[in-house]
C-alpha cells in the first residue's frame, strides 16, 4: 500500500482546523486509531511533533501539536472511545503531554505478542495479518522539520490506515486461542497506569558506564551528564548531539587537568571550538572539587533482590527455586506460544523466589504476584508453576 486511501490529508495546524476535525472524530463511529511521531534523537525530550488519528466516518487527520500545542478537546471528544495504537506505551507520554489519553485501549503490538506472532512490528504485523506491504522508511527523520515533506505526510498516514482493520483480526485470533480476556486486561492495566516517575540518577546510565570505577570519575559522569543536559534543553537538541556518551566517559577516565589535555581526548577533537572546551573542562573541575564525603557512590541503591548471578553465592536454596521457577514459565510460555515476559515479568518471578510467602500454596503465591502487579490472567497461569518450584526440594537438601 503506497497511498492512503482518500489522499494525503492536509496538517492541521490552526484552531479552526482543529475544531473541524473535533467535531468529525466525535461524530465518528467505531474504535480510532492513534499514532504519533517523536524527533528522537534530533531534539530534547519525547514531545510529539505530529499526532495522526483514523476513524469511520471521520476518515484520516493529521495534527501539527506545535501549531495546536493543546489537544485535551480532541482527547474529550474521544472519551469512552477505544483508541488502536501500535505499542501504546511508547506514544502515550507524548499523547498525555498534549491533553490525550484513552480510557480504552487495544495495542496491537502487545495484541501480536500475546498472539505469538515472531514479529510484531507494523509492517510485518499488517503483511502477515492483512496480506498489506506498507510504505515504510521515515521512522527515524526529523519530524521537527517544518514544513513536513509529502513523502514523510504519505507514511505517517499510512500508519493509521489500517491499524483498525489488523485490531479487529487480532481480536479474533486472540479469541480463537482463548487469549482475549487475557489481552483486555493487559490493555486496561496500560490505560490505567500512571505517569512513569522520573528515573532516579539517570547520569548512571550512560553508556560505558561499566568502565567508570573510581567515585571521583562518578562524579566527573554526573557533572558533564548535568550539563549536557542543561544545553541540550536549552537549545532543545538531542543530549547525544551536544556531546556523545563516549566522550563523557573519556573525560571521566582521564581527569583532564587542562582544556588542552580536554581536547587531546576521543570526542573533543578540531570541530569543538574553545568555548565549548571550556565548558565541559569547567565541568570536570566542578568534579574535581567535590569534597570526597560528596561524591557519588558506585552502584545505584538496589531495591529487590540482588543479580541473579550473585545468588548461588549469596543463597544457594533460593538459587536452585529460580533456576526451578525459569524452567516452569519457560515451558509453559512456550505451550502457550508467548515471549515468556509477557506470561509474567521476570522481575516478579525474581522477586517472588528471592523472598517466597512463608507458606508457598497456591493462596500466598496468588497473593504474592497480585502484589508484584500481576494481572488476574497471569495469576491463574503461573501460581501453580511457581507453588512447584517454591515447593521442590533444592539440590542442596
Amino acid at each position: 500500500m503506497l497511498e492512503p486511501r482518500e489522499g494525503i490529508p492536509p496538517v492541521v495546524a490552526d484552531d479552526a482546523s482543529l475544531a473541524e476535525v473535533i467535531a468529525a472524530f466525535a461524530a465518528g463511529t467505531g474504535p480510532v486509531a492513534v499514532d504519533a511521531e517523536r524527533a528522537s534523537g534530533y531534539r530534547y525530550g519525547q514531545r510529539a511533533y505530529l499526532v495522526q488519528l483514523r476513524r469511520e466516518g471521520a476518515g484520516t487527520a493529521l495534527i501539527d501539536p506545535v501549531a495546536c500545542p493543546d489537544l485535551s478537546g480532541l482527547g474529550e471528544a474521544l472519551a469512552g472511545t477505544e483508541w488502536v495504537l501500535h505499542a501504546a506505551t511508547q506514544d502515550l507520554p507524548c499523547l498525555r503531554e498534549i491533553g490525550m489519553m484513552p480510557s480504552r485501549l487495544f495495542d496491537t503490538e502487545l495484541a501480536g505478542r500475546l498472539a505469538g506472532f515472531p514479529r510484531v512490528g507494523l509492517g510485518a504485523m499488517v503483511e502477515s495479518v492483512l496480506g498489506y506491504v506498507l510504505e515504510k522508511g521515515h521512522s527515524a527523520v526529523d519530524w521537527s522539520t517544518r514544513p513536513l515533506p509529502d513523502p514523510w505526510l504519505r507514511y505517517a498516514a499510512l500508519d493509521v490506515e489500517l491499524l483498525v482493520d489488523l485490531r479487529d483480526a487480532l481480536e479474533k485470533e486472540l479469541d480463537r486461542q482463548g487469549k482475549l480476556e487475557w489481552a483486555r486486561q493487559e490493555f486496561d492495566a496500560i490505560a490505567a497506569a500512571p505517569p512513569a516517575e522520573p528515573r532516579k540518577d539517570p547520569w548512571r546510565r550512560t553508556s560505558g558506564m561499566h568502565k567508570v570505577r573510581r567515585r571521583r570519575q562518578l562524579a566527573v559522569v554526573r557533572e558533564l551528564w548535568q550539563t549536557r543536559d542543561q544545553v541540550a534543553q536549552r537549545r532543545d537538541v538531542s543530549p547525544g548531539k551536544v556531546l556523545s556518551d563516549a566522550a563523557i566517559v573519556e573525560a571521566a577516565l582521564s581527569l583532564p587537568a587542562n582544556v588542552h589535555a580536554l581536547a587531546a581526548l576521543n570526542g573533543y577533537g578540531h570541530r569543538m571550538g574553545r568555548r565549548q572546551l571550556e565548558q565541559w573542562q569547567a565541568a570536570v573541575d566542578r568534579a574535581k572539587a567535590v569534597p570526597d564525603s560528596a561524591l557519588p557512590q558506585p552502584g545505584q541503591q538496589v531495591t529487590g533482590p540482588p543479580p541473579p548471578r550473585a545468588w548461588a553465592d549469596k543463597d544457594p536454596v533460593a538459587a536452585a527455586r529460580l533456576s526451578a521457577a525459569r524452567a516452569g514459565v519457560s515451558a509453559l510460555a512456550e505451550q502457550l506460544n508467548m515471549p515468556q515476559e509477557n506470561l509474567v515479568s521476570p522481575d516478579t518471578v525474581r522477586r517472588v523466589c528471592w523472598e517466597p510467602p512463608k507458606e508457598a500454596d497456591a493462596e500466598a503465591v496468588a497473593a504474592a504476584l497480585v502484589g508484584h502487579g500481576a494481572r488476574p490472567w497471569q495469576v491463574e497461569q503461573v501460581t501453580p508453576v511457581l507453588v512447584k518450584a517454591l515447593t521442590a526440594q533444592s539440590p542442596s537438601a
